[in-house]
């Protein structure tokens, strides 16, 4: 295959800025073109619910590579500009100011949107969501004024919100319609986890509580739930999710499914189209399914690997799912994908707040989080890749070495 002369890359998220980085890196000496829809250059989401929001960090401590990087690695960087369409016949997008690219190669990594909810009220001041750098701008400012604030949705953005806000001094509520936080992807064990973790610093948590309406006079005032409860704020965070930004490359003949669906090697349904990061339903060998994953550690690692493919690398995407959290004093990490278990095993002290947790299937791990426990993701990973079953009395006993449990040579798989 020759060398693509022209890579235009679509969204300037982590995917993106890394694959553009990845390129310069694998030798490509052609053009590469970033198109970005947001104004500042490249940067990482992750503290924007966490220490940039807290205004423990700056604009400069998240932006993915400093200002000079893009011309120093002719990298042209488009902010403030969308592609709009594809011509994958013609091998070309279309700008939404009408200007044509033609690409050798094409990478789409739109990202998502957060998910809205359309309730009575929802158009009044003070209602908030959280994605981009400019949302965490105008939420850190609201919340430094002080006050009351409701967080509606008991994800991993309301979380991580509820401990900065309430960090920051102020009254916080969380209104969640499960029955515990984080339910859906952790189960009722670790929900619960979660749930006193916040329940513990003075949050009040009112689960199981749909919302039906925002109420104020311009500015929200209150948030109110299905069953009457009126929750007074001074702002209100809505963090229900995300969907991913496919919608454009639907309307262009690309295959989709709750996300842009793409092989192994990360190519899409058109021949020279790739995509990447939140927005990509990729195909993944160990699971044998295809996954969309909303994390950081996702788009630092895909994107990069999109782009050796679209240089000919030809090397499947098998990264486990990865992601951290900090809430409070307390840290974990997550690896591994249980979209349906049987069992979790608990290793370690959770009223002491020092664990891991395993999720199995079947007796086989599939995945586990470490609690305020570190240097255990190599031994947690390699547990899942070598797919056998485990005695669950030697998984839950800390005298038992991680490394223990492994078939030999498996070790650090």
């Amino acid at each position: 295959m020759r060398t693509p002369q022209t890579v235009v890359i679509a969204g300037a998220g982590l995917a993106g800025a890394k694959a553009a980085e990845t390129l310069r890196e694998e030798g490509f000496d052609g053009r590469i073109v970033l198109v970005g829809a947001e104004r500042e250059h490249p940067y990482e989401r992750p503290p924007l619910s966490k220490e940039f929001l807290r205004g423990e960090a700056g604009h400069e401590k998240v932006y993915v590579h400093d200002e000079g990087f893009y011309d120093a690695h002719a990298i042209e960087l488009r902010r403030g500009a969308m592609v709009e369409s594809v011509d994958s016949a013609g091998r070309a997008v279309v700008l939404a100011g009408g200007e044509r690219l033609d690409y050798d190669r094409l990478l789409l990594a739109t990202g998502a949107r957060p998910r809205r909810l359309t309730l009575p009220g929802s158009e009044l001041d003070g209602i908030c969501e959280l994605r981009t750098l400019a949302d965490s701008d105008s939420l850190r400012a609201q919340l430094q004024r002080g006050g009351r604030v409701a967080i509606v949705g008991g994800g991993w953005i309301g979380c991580e919100v509820a401990a900065s806000a309430c960090s920051m001094g102020l009254d916080v509520t969380l209104i969640e319609a499960l029955q515990l936080p984080l339910q859906r992807v952790l189960g009722p064990e670790l929900g619960a986890f979660y749930r006193d973790l916040h329940a513990d610093r003075g949050v009040r948590m009112m689960l199981g509580h749909g919302v039906a309406a925002f109420e104020g006079d311009g500015d929200v005032r209150a948030v109110r739930t299905a069953d009457g409860t009126r929750v007074a704020c001074d702002v209100a965070l809505v963090g229900v999710g995300v969907t991913p930004r496919d919608e454009m490359a639907d309307r262009c003949g690309i295959d989709v499914a709750d996300g842009i669906l793409v092989d192994e090697y990360l190519q899409a349904s058109r021949p020279g189209v790739y995509a990447a990061g939140d927005v990509a339903r990729a195909y993944h060998p160990l699971l044998e399914r295809s996954v969309r994953v909303e994390h950081w550690a996702n788009a630092l690692n895909q994107g990069p690997a999109a782009a050796r493919n679209m240089l000919g690398a030809a090397v499947p995407y098998d990264r486990l799912p990865y992601f951290f959290s900090d809430q409070y004093d307390v840290g974990m990490e997550y690896i591994g994908h249980a979209a349906a278990w049987d069992g979790v095993v608990i290793r370690g002290d959770l009223e002491a707040r020092e664990f891991i947790a395993f999720w199995l299937c079947e007796g086989r791990v599939v995945a586990g989080m470490s609690v305020d426990v570190w240097d255990v993701t190599p031994d947690i990973q390699a547990l899942i890749r070598a797919g056998m079953p485990v005695d669950s009395d030697r998984l839950a006993d800390t005298a038992v070495a991680l490394g223990d449990l492994l078939p030999a040579g498996a070790r650090h798989a």
